[in-house]
């Protein structure tokens, strides 16, 4: 039978001084907070986008409406004073993923990137060969 070990209670050691009589630390700098940019409010009414942001923007309005996982921006263009914007999101997981249905949302946005109105265009199975575009 293996031998017990006890176990004792270490002693503070007695030339440490009191905490009271410690030097006083300077508090470290704060770092501003940084900024997620998925989290920043779209960009002001009176700043027009570009493709780029409007995607970004379309993409996020998308999102967040349909509460849904997107695959991605399929279509970004100008039109009139702002941008219209397709989105492709998976509107339900199947095992295996081929057998996923997807939809396309259209999303169209303002100047500034604000969300005018937003519909689904059409849903289909992922891989079934859809060879056309949407028809508008």
């Amino acid at each position: 039978m293996p031998a017990q070990r006890r176990l004792r209670a270490k002693r503070p050691p007695e030339n440490v001084e009191p905490f009271d009589e410690l030097p006083e630390e300077e508090p470290p700098e704060e770092e501003p907070p940084r900024r997620d940019r998925a989290q920043e409010p779209p960009e002001p009414a009176g700043r027009r986008l570009n493709a780029a942001t409007a995607g970004g923007a379309g993409l996020r309005h998308i999102t967040e409406l349909t509460a849904r996982e997107a695959e991605g921006v399929t279509l970004v263009k100008p039109q009139g004073d702002g941008w219209l914007v397709d989105v492709e999101v998976v509107e339900d997981r199947r095992i295996p993923s081929s057998g996923d249905i997807l939809a396309l949302y259209e999303a169209e946005l303002d100047a500034g990137g604000d969300l005018v109105s937003y519909r689904r265009l059409k849903r289909y199975r992922r891989g079934s060969g859809d060879l056309g575009e949407a028809t508008r």
